[in-house]
């Protein structure tokens, strides 16, 4: 007990508070049994190490971090564990990597139930274990999601800014406004292609080389917690990742799920069930077509996020895939997106048509409740909207 005391003290000394993220004050730290989601690279360790540097970094004892990678959990239970930490004056038991343990799910509901003096908050990966939807963890937890930065954090940590975020609604209707208060005191164009590229993990923070950090984590995402947490055999590894390679080198298109199969040796059924699992991965980004019913087949498939765009393909991708899934990637969190049958037209909330395009680009459809959304363009013009405003939503 001890070495974690110490290792925890020596963490803390270590943990940067000068950027905090903003999941820090949407949470209700009330409750005792708290998880934080979030998929590799996201910066949930450095969140879990902020919380308890800002709020017991003066309580010794009473906080404790821990990382189940450490190898005295192969042979010590964690109620064990949390039972000599209670009875030393403890009271905060903050896991990390929990997802790792086995039967984690059922050991921190014998600890909520034995331990009411306690109060558990633990970092867990966002792929879920099949059947624990609806298990006694899922009702005894209060789960939250950390993501990568958004656009709007990257240039807050860049610019040494404290901008705050905006509604979509505020966006889409006070569009002026918005755009007049970010410009009085950031240019954003000039951070976004650097942004696109590597400003969503911030493990280009520490990184000189973030395409090979960002590979390395890929890999991760796949070999151990894709492949760990649905149970799936490792000498498949390889069929999750080319269908990855092939997904994101379609181009976005609809993905022919019979071809797929055929170029990775497995059923239509696995495919769609990879596709999933690589969606709860956050490594793409699954849009269905709103007009569809019955069992869905994804309208188009996108990279969660432009820096996985720009890691996996070995040129450089269209600017026209890169903003969209940009714009996917800012708006999803908050609000349903579904597309249409016109290309690079997207639906958000069920009513909202936003058309992703050039600057350059005509307008084809003249309606209500129909928005554009442009690139390479750093203002707004004929009530079109620069796309570099929706990376201010969270």
């Amino acid at each position: 007990m001890e070495n974690f005391f110490q290792r925890h003290a020596y963490l803390l000394e270590h943990t940067d508070l000068s950027m905090t993220r903003p999941l820090m004050n949407d949470i209700d730290w009330k409750y005792r049994l708290i998880g934080i989601k979030g998929p590799r690279g996201v910066g949930k360790t450095t969140f879990l190490l902020q919380y308890a540097k800002k709020n017991y970094n003066n309580s010794v004892g009473r906080c404790l971090y821990v990382n189940m990678n450490s190898f005295y959990f192969r042979g010590r239970g964690l109620v064990d564990f949390a039972q000599e930490f209670v009875k030393r004056g403890g009271r905060v038991l903050i896991i990390d990597q929990l997802f790792k343990q086995n039967g984690w799910r059922e050991e921190l509901c014998e600890c909520y139930k034995t331990m009411p003096m306690l109060q558990i908050i633990f970092a867990t990966t966002t792929l879920e274990e099949p059947g624990s939807e609806n298990d006694e963890l899922s009702t005894l937890a209060h789960f939250y999601v950390l993501h990568g930065f958004s656009f709007r954090e990257y240039i807050n940590l860049q610019a040494s800014l404290d901008i705050q975020r905006f509604s979509l609604d505020d966006i889409l209707h006070h569009t002026e406004e918005v755009q007049r208060t970010i410009l009085m005191k950031v240019r954003p164009w000039i951070y976004l292609q650097s942004y696109l590229h590597h400003g969503y993990y911030p493990i280009y923070i520490e990184n000189h080389n973030f395409t090979e950090a960002l590979l390395k984590t890929i890999n991760a995402m796949i070999e151990v917690d894709t492949l760990f947490t649905k149970q799936i055999d490792v000498k498949y590894v390889g069929r999750l990742k080319k269908l990855l390679y092939l997904l994101v080198t379609n181009g976005s298109d609809s993905p022919n799920v019979s071809n797929l199969a055929k170029e990775i040796n497995t059923s239509r059924a696995t495919v769609m069930n990879y596709m999933n699992n690589l969606e709860e991965a956050r490594l793409i980004h699954q849009i269905f077509r709103q007009t569809d019913t019955g069992p869905k087949k994804p309208a188009r498939i996108l990279t969660h996020n432009t820096n996985l765009l720009y890691a996996i393909l070995s040129g450089a991708p269209k600017d026209q895939e890169v903003m969209e899934t940009f714009f996917t990637n800012s708006v999803w969190r908050h609000h349903t997106v579904e597309t249409t049958r016109k290309s690079n037209v997207y639906v958000v909330d069920g009513d909202k048509q936003i058309c992703v395009c050039d600057k350059n680009s005509k307008k084809r459809i003249k309606a209500e409740n129909v928005y554009y959304a442009r690139y390479n363009t750093e203002i707004s013009r004929d009530g079109d909207i620069p796309i570099w405003m929706f990376g201010f939503l969270y």
